[in-house]
C-alpha cells in the first residue's frame, strides 16, 4: 500500500464508522421526535425537529448504502483489466449517485416543501449539443451544490465532474463516488499550485456529454465573507475589482486562478460556458434561520444562461474581464428576483 493510500485508507477508517454512529443518533431523534408529535400539533409547530433528524436519518443510511453498493461493484471489477475496470467504476459510480441524489432530492420535496423553478427549464438529455459544457455556478445556501449536479446528471443527463472543497471527503459515500469520476478536491485556500493545475486538467480534458463543475466563489456567500473578500481585494492593490465588488450586494467576487485555470485548459477545444444563478437558499445562511425557515415557504429560483465557446475571450487578461462581467449579470438576476418576492423600496 503505497503513502499516498494511507490517508484515504486511514480516514475512510473513521468516515465509516462514524457515520453509522450518527445515523443511530439520528434515529433516537427521529423516535424522539415521533413521541413528543402529539405536544407539537397542539401547539402548532411545524414538527421541525422530525424533519430535519428523519432527513439526516435518511441521508446517512443512503451514505451507508452508497458505500457498501460501491465496494460490490469494485469487488465486481477486480478481475477486470485496469481500463475496462476504471471504465465500470466511472460509470457505476455516476449511475449511483444519480439514484442516490434523485432520493435524497425526493426526500426534500416531501420533508421541507422544497420546490425549483428553472428558467429556461433545464434541457432534457436527447436535447444537449454536442460541444461539452463548464458550468461557473453561484453558491449560496444548504445544499446547492447537490441540486445543482442532481440537474445536470437526471435532468440534463450530464456526466458532471466536480470541482468541490477537499472537506467533502469526509462524507465517506461522497469520497469513494467523486474519487471514481475525474473531479477535484481543491485544499482550504483553494489557490495552490497543484489545485489550479488539476483544475486546468479537467477543462482540457472534457469531453461532449460531460460538464465541468465550477463554483468561482470559493464557498457559500454571506454578508461576513463578501466583506472580507472586498478587504482583501483593497489590500492585495486590485482596487477597480474592488469596487465592483462593492456594487454587487448578492455575490463573492469570483476567485480568478481556478476560474481562469478552467477557461484556459478548455482553450484547445471547444467547450461552451453556462452560469448558473439562484435564490432561496441563500436566505438560510445560518443554523437559526435555516431552522425556522422549514418547512419552505417559496419556491427556489434558478436561472441560467450559455455563452458559446466562440464568444468566450481567448487571451487571460480578457477572461477576466469577461468573468467579472458575467458574475455582476448573476448579481443582476439575484437582484430582480429579490425585488420580485419583496418589492418594497430598500
Amino acid at each position: 500500500m503505497t503513502g499516498s493510500r494511507l490517508p484515504t485508507v486511514g480516514r475512510r477508517l473513521v468516515t465509516v464508522p462514524l457515520a453509522v454512529a450518527l445515523a443511530a443518533v439520528a434515529l433516537g431523534i427521529v423516535l424522539l421526535a415521533l413521541l413528543t408529535w402529539p405536544v407539537t400539533l397542539l401547539v402548532g409547530r411545524r414538527r421541525r425537529l422530525l424533519r430535519f433528524s428523519a432527513f439526516l436519518m435518511l441521508y446517512l443510511l443512503a451514505d451507508l448504502f452508497g458505500v457498501a453498493a460501491a465496494g460490490w461493484v469494485w469487488l465486481r471489477a477486480l478481475p477486470l483489466p485496469a481500463p475496462a475496470r476504471n471504465q465500470l467504476l466511472q460509470k457505476s459510480s455516476y449511475a449511483l449517485l444519480g439514484r442516490l441524489l434523485t432520493l435524497l432530492h425526493s426526500a426534500a420535496e416531501r420533508l421541507f416543501g422544497l420546490r425549483i423553478e428553472v428558467t429556461p427549464p433545464t434541457p432534457a438529455a436527447d436535447d444537449q449539443s454536442s460541444v461539452p459544457v463548464l458550468v461557473f455556478a453561484r453558491h449560496a445556501g444548504p445544499g446547492d451544490s447537490f441540486l445543482l449536479i442532481h440537474a445536470l446528471l437526471c435532468d440534463a443527463g450530464l456526466r458532471p465532474q466536480v470541482v468541490l472543497k477537499q472537506f467533502l471527503r469526509w462524507d465517506p459515500c461522497l469520497d469513494v463516488l467523486i474519487s471514481r469520476t475525474p473531479h477535484c478536491f481543491v485544499p482550504p485556500g483553494g489557490d495552490s499550485a497543484a489545485a489550479v493545475a488539476e483544475i486546468a486538467a479537467l477543462g482540457a480534458a472534457v469531453r461532449p456529454g460531460e460538464a465541468v463543475v465550477i463554483f468561482p466563489e470559493g464557498g457559500n456567500f454571506t454578508e461576513l465573507r463578501r466583506t472580507r473578500a472586498i478587504a482583501w481585494l483593497r489590500r492585495t492593490g486590485q482596487l477597480r475589482r474592488a469596487a465592483r465588488a462593492q456594487r454587487q450586494r448578492h455575490v463573492l467576487p469570483p476567485r480568478m486562478p481556478g476560474s481562469l485555470a478552467l477557461l484556459g485548459g478548455s482553450a484547445g477545444g471547444p467547450a461552451d460556458v453556462v452560469f448558473v444563478a439562484h435564490t432561496g437558499l441563500d436566505r438560510l445562511d445560518s443554523l437559526a434561520r435555516l431552522w425556522h425557515g422549514v418547512p419552505l415557504r417559496e419556491p427556489l429560483t434558478a436561472g441560467w444562461w450559455r455563452v458559446p465557446c466562440s464568444q468566450v475571450p481567448p487571451t487571460r487578461a480578457a477572461q477576466e474581464e469577461w468573468l467579472t462581467d458575467q458574475w455582476s449579470r448573476v448579481d443582476s438576476w439575484i437582484d430582480h428576483e429579490w425585488q420580485q418576492a419583496d418589492p418594497r423600496p430598500g
